[in-house]
């Protein structure tokens, strides 16, 4: 285009037209702009209608639109005294192309904009249908075909810096995009590529000059894995990505235009948008739908964007191209040549279509003839001296018309909505089960304290009747013996004063009297015996009460059964519910992982020093996780209880056992709680599941425990107590499995202080054995451990306390480090360069690494190590060592 086009021209200030969303399905029918604008909800809801297009796909033909560029300022000297070429009847959706004065071909298009239509005309007729297709779920592509320098650029990518309404297609798609969407549960990336003479190009990250683009061979989709991907959260970002992308887009000066675009220019735009679907409704039993319907499942849709700006066709002859240009205008006109091919092929319904023939028309696989809603764009100029061009991009249009795509939303399952959702249902159901708990502890309670407060009374009313009873019978007794002795003494006194004067009378009375104390002692012995037949029937009433005490006991007994057995039930929950809790921290644990893992996708961490990498346990699954990683273990902590924990490590049920030593070493990965776990009995459950357990995940879980516990000093000697030395070397004399064997070389070289302990309880030794493995990330591991070894000896020479050859040198480990000092992977060979360096400063293992091949990895080292502390620590010591220096010059080695 020309220079002043490609500035941008003025159009119309006419208002915009009301323009009906192109659907072809009543399945696809949606609300006005304004109306999806105005909700504003953070969460969508997909009808049924809209889910039932997931299987079959719903068809849609390829919308073509052809725009009118103005005369520009040379055509309008060149071509004054000549008409234009066209003739345009946009209320009939029509275009006449003269063949002379006299005779015209006429086509019909979607849309027929002039010369005077605006940007925002343009962009409702061409794009926003395909804009509000990507918001619904769908893919969507926008392309601008035609002769260069008839304003493609202009209408799709113009900026409208100086004028707003210039902004081009790209900006308003992004401007209604941002209206709709949620930032708090979408999220939008985009790309911008060109391709560049059979050459994909990065436009974000110009050194990114050749991206391959791979196709899923089940489905079939085109993705370009390798280009850059940004997240952007405001159109101003992504009006600062366009800048960018613009200034590193090649573009010449020709004949035609000053500024022709020399490559296809590619923007791709992901949107990711959580809705809410609802499952199959329930059928009742005479087959009638029933109202009631399965909850809504939450899913995500992911759809893409794709506004091409293809390159403009040419002649060579009309637009002066030669050297390289002419090669830049071969290789646009044979990918256009290409993409007309596929088009024929498919307006055609030829059986096949030859997309591989170009990267464009593998990139465009699904704008035609897949699966995306595509809207075409053909400009167009008015200069009669380009009529056979302009003929040309008005058939391409023609056919393009005539393409059917099959339209289909692409929706995921949104598993971490779903994990969240069910968090708060396990905390719901644990606060209603505390809830029910403690309202069923307060009656048992109630129905015990009741029960007590009868049986007192009960016993209180017994006792003080059977006092009374036993009172009066005492009373009565007494009463009846002291009046036998008053008439006694009477009749005694009687006898006395009447003497034996008184003959027969006197005897008779006597006789008489007698008879009568006779009756006397009858009576009180019947009342005794009366007396006693009470106190016997008081005796059963209180053995009845007895009875009756029993059977309050036998209830007691029974709620104290109730008690016991809802206690236990209790226990069983709570282990449930640490389970499920232990379970949803380990999945959204490995989530996050493995998203890290993939974002990283690069090299590790450089070597940071032997201190900064103590614990690889702690750097590769703990250091890592996130603020919600960290509260998740906190809360579990705070609820569930250490002790609870610990003791579910002794449980029965092996699923149990597993989960509970997998929360201890989440745990154990936290300095703040290592004090408490050993504190709390933790190291020696740790150390009993080590020595005990045959299974390999409960092994490997407890050593990694192990392993953290000992980065802290003061359980370092807690460990050898307990016999935690041996039993890492019999674990690693036995483990076949990589991860044990790294977790128990990690627990080994954080032992480094204990060296003369390890050694003479094999832990050096079952070391260096682990090597046998050679799982890179092993011997990582015991490259860490041989370091460690030789900078505590080191330190211990420097020191004055250690003396005499290294124990690892005793032990044999120098063959080894020699043969891996110059390891392929990074992290095995710095810490074996360091170890070399460590052992070379100590005098006395200086002959034993010259016959043993080290000297010559320290002057590689000194040389060429990729560390400059490590080398000057080399250089140092080297120049410091007598042996060293005498060796060197008898081998004549330059240093």
């Amino acid at each position: 285009m020309a220079s002043s086009y490609r500035n941008g021209y003025r159009g119309s200030s006419s208002g915009s037209m009301k323009v009906d969303r192109p659907v072809p399905s009543s399945n696809l029918k949606a609300s006005s702009f304004k109306s999806r604008t105005s909700t504003g909800s953070a969460l969508r809801r997909s009808s049924p209608a809209s889910l039932t297009a997931l299987g079959d796909g719903v068809p849609g033909r390829v919308r073509v639109a052809v725009r009118l560029r103005p005369r520009n300022a040379e055509e309008l000297a060149a071509d004054a005294d000549f008409a234009d070429c066209v003739e345009l009847q946009p209320e009939l959706k029509r275009l006449k192309l003269r063949k002379n004065n006299w005779d015209s071909d006429t086509y019909e298009f979607d849309e027929v904009l002039t010369e005077f239509a605006s940007q925002k005309r343009v962009y409702e007729v061409v794009a926003k249908p395909v804009v509000e297709s990507v918001l619904d779920g769908y893919n969507g592509t926008v392309m601008a075909y035609g002769q260069t320098g008839t304003g493609k650029t202009f209408t799709l990518g113009r900026i409208g810096e100086e004028d707003t309404s210039d902004r081009g297609i790209m900006v308003r798609s992004m401007e209604d995009i941002f209206a709709d969407i949620s930032l708090e549960t979408d999220s939008i990336s985009v790309s911008y590529l060109q391709l560049y003479m059979e050459t994909l190009q990065d436009l974000l990250d110009p050194a990114n000059d050749n991206i391959p683009i791979v196709e899923d061979p089940k489905t079939g989709d085109v993705s370009v894995p390798g280009a850059t991907l940004v997240e952007i959260r405001d159109q101003q970002s992504f009006v600062e990505l366009l800048r960018i992308g613009e200034a590193h887009r090649i573009a010449a000066n020709t004949k035609l235009n000053t500024e022709s675009s020399r490559s296809h220019a590619i923007l791709m735009v992901h949107v990711r948008r959580s809705v809410m679907g609802r499952e199959d409704i329930i059928s009742s039993e005479n087959g009638d739908p029933s109202h009631l319907a399965k909850p809504f499942k939450p899913l995500v849709r992911k759809s893409k964007l794709v506004v091409v700006d293809l390159a403009g066709s040419e002649r060579v002859h009309k637009s002066g191209s030669e050297g390289h240009m002419l090669e830049e205008a071969k290789s646009i006109n044979l990918s256009l040549s290409a993409l007309g091919k596929c088009i024929n092929a498919l307006a055609e319904n030829s059986a096949h279509v030859p997309v591989r023939d170009s990267k464009l028309t593998r990139l465009l696989r699904d704008s035609f003839g897949g699966t995306a809603r595509t809207s075409l764009i053909v400009t167009i100029g008015p200069s009669p001296r380009h009529r056979g061009e302009t003929a040309s991009t008005i058939q391409f249009g023609q056919r393009a018309m005539k393409v059917e795509n099959m339209l289909k939303i692409k929706e995921e399952f949104d598993y971490k909505s779903l994990s969240r959702r069910l968090e708060v249902q396990v905390d719901k159901l644990i606060v209603e089960n505390e809830r029910q708990q403690k309202a069923f502890e307060d009656e048992v309670e109630r129905i015990n304290v009741d029960a007590q407060n009868r049986i007192s009374e009960v016993e209180r009313s017994f006792t003080d009747a059977l006092e009374k009873e036993r009172l009066k019978c005492q009373m009565d007794y007494m009463e009846s013996v002291k009046q036998l002795e008053e008439k006694l003494v009477l009749n005694q006194q009687k006898h006395d004063r009447d003497g034996f004067t008184d003959g027969l009378c006197n005897v008779q009375g006597s006789r008489l009297s007698v008879a009568e104390i006779n009756n006397l002692l009858e009576k009180e012995t019947n009342l005794r015996k009366a007396a006693e037949e009470e106190v016997e029937h008081l005796k059963s009433q209180l053995g009845q009460h007895s009875q009756l005490e029993a059977g309050g006991d036998t209830e007691v007994l029974k709620l104290l059964k109730i008690i016991e057995d809802e206690a236990h039930q209790k226990k069983k929950l709570e282990e449930e519910v640490i389970i499920l809790r232990s379970q949803l921290l380990q999945s959204t644990f490995e989530a996050d992982q493995m998203r890290r893992c993939l974002e990283r996708s690069g090299p590790g961490n450089a070597y940071n020093g032997l201190d900064s990498s103590m614990s690889p346990f702690r750097h590769s699954q703990f250091k890592d996780s996130g603020n919600g990683q960290k509260a998740s273990i906190a809360t579990l902590f705070e609820q569930v209880g250490l002790q609870k924990i610990l003791a579910l490590l002794e449980s029965e049920d092996a699923n149990v056992r597993i989960h509970a030593v997998k929360v201890v070493a989440n745990l154990a990965a936290e300095e703040a709680n290592q004090k408490k776990i050993v504190e709390s009995g933790g190291l020696t459950s740790l150390l009993m599941l080590l020595r005990s357990f045959e299974d390999e995940t409960v092994r490997r879980v407890a050593a990694g425990a192990i392993a953290n516990l000992a980065m802290n000093e003061a359980n370092q000697e807690l460990i050898m107590l307990e016999g935690g030395i041996s039993l890492l070397s019999m674990t690693a004399a036995d483990a076949e499995d990589p991860q044990t064997l790294r977790m128990v070389a990690g627990a080994i070289a954080n032992l480094y202080k204990l060296q003369t302990k390890l050694r003479s309880e094999g832990g050096i030794k079952a070391l260096l054995g682990i090597v046998r493995c050679g799982h890179p990330d092993v011997l990582s591991q015991v490259a860490r451990g041989i370091a460690n070894f030789a900078k505590c000896e080191s330190r211990g020479s420097t020191q004055g306390i250690k003396s005499g050859r290294s124990l690892l040198i005793e032990d044999g480990a120098l063959p080894w480090i020699v043969q891996n000092a110059n390891n392929e992977a990074a992290p095995i060979r710095r810490h074996i360069e360091l170890a070399l360096c460590h052992l070379a400063q100590h005098e006395v293992n200086a002959k034993d690494m010259i016959s043993g091949g080290a000297l010559w990895e320290l002057v590689r080292i000194s040389r060429d190590c990729s560390r400059e502390d490590i080398r000057s620590l080399a250089r140092r010591t080297l120049n410091s060592s007598p042996i060293f220096k005498s060796e060197m010059r008898r081998l004549r080695i330059e240093y």
